[in-house]
């Protein structure tokens, strides 16, 4: 069987694609595919593998060689899923796969906004601990989080690995009911939890239920103190009503690695804000990619590929 990979560049050039080159007969790498080379680079392939090129309904139509796609990623909202069904394509995609990195990254960026590194770095640069006339800076509040409240939204593998780690730093980790589904849960609502946390930590997908989960008037029952962080998507939170709550001093730091648009394009008033003296950081969607972590989505590719093999023989 004939494999294309349309957008490998996006999972670095450190990953050894080796071991999927022996579970096909032919594989062609492709760094970055734009739209109107994907039906001639996919013309004759019977799996194609793809992280975020869109894969449209019309595409999928004019490929009745194409059997399988791989997403080398969790999200599967740039494939025409109900187009792929109606033409017997199956797509496979792959999960987990970063959780170490994205917790690491969790609690890099929690640990950081609790020590208020980004002001105290500025501070430095400034030149203001040479002129204090003691030994040490005091301007900024840190937070310990020994003690303090960890509010988790998400509760699969990667929340808990994010409980597990905060838990070592000696948090009270509570997790807030599932977003829609409220009703049916037993655990309370973000809502509910929001002024009790000096925490919040966002580990969970975007749908209509999350979307701008956090907004201004969550933002304004949390203590002032309180940090926010979302590794889970853009838009989960209202980024505007945040950085407004951080620059009234109504939050006391926002950690965010992925904004509603990637990468922007046109910018973002968080990162223009990057330059104010805010208790702020903005990191390129790049929680998750350590090299075991994009490695790891190489191997749960083939596991897919043989899983979806056995299936399709018989």
């Amino acid at each position: 069987m004939k494999a294309v990979i349309l957008d490998a560049a996006t999972m670095g050039d450190d990953i050894d694609l080796t071991p999927l080159r022996h579970e096909v007969e032919e594989l062609t790498v492709h760094s970055l595919t734009s739209p109107d080379e994907c039906q001639e680079r996919l013309k004759d392939a019977d799996i194609v593998m793809v992280n975020k090129v869109v894969l449209k309904g019309e595409l999928l139509a004019s490929l009745p060689q194409l059997k399988l796609i791989c997403v080398l990623a969790t999200g599967t909202n740039n494939i025409d899923m109900a187009a792929a069904e109606r033409l017997g394509i199956a797509v496979r995609n792959v999960s987990a796969y970063g959780t170490e990195s994205v917790a690491q990254h969790t609690l890099m960026l929690i640990l950081a906004l609790a020590n208020r590194l980004p002001l105290y770095q500025r501070d430095v640069a400034a030149g203001q601990w040479e002129q204090s006339p003691f030994f040490c800076l005091l301007g900024h509040r840190t937070l310990q989080l020994s003690g303090k409240r960890l509010v988790i939204v998400g509760s699969g593998v990667l929340g808990n690995a994010v409980a597990r780690l905060a838990s070592a730093f000696g948090m009270d980790v509570v997790f807030a009911a599932r977003p829609g589904n409220e009703d049916a849960d037993e655990r309370p609502p973000l809502q509910q939890l929001a002024a009790s946390a000096d925490v919040i930590s966002l580990h969970c997908p975007l749908t209509d239920a999350t979307h701008h989960l956090v907004n201004d008037m969550l933002l304004r029952e949390m203590k002032r103190d309180a940090l926010l962080i979302n590794c889970a998507r853009g838009g989960v939170i209202d980024e505007e009503a945040a950085l407004k709550a951080l620059r009234e001093a109504r939050l006391g730091g926002l950690g965010v690695d992925v904004l509603p648009q990637e990468p922007p394009r046109q910018g973002h008033a968080l990162i223009d804000a990057m330059q104010e003296s805010l208790n702020l950081i903005v990191t390129p969607h790049s929680a998750w990619i350590s090299p075991e972590a994009r490695q790891k989505i190489v191997t749960l590719t083939i596991e897919n590929i043989r899983t979806w093999k056995c299936e399709y023989t018989g």
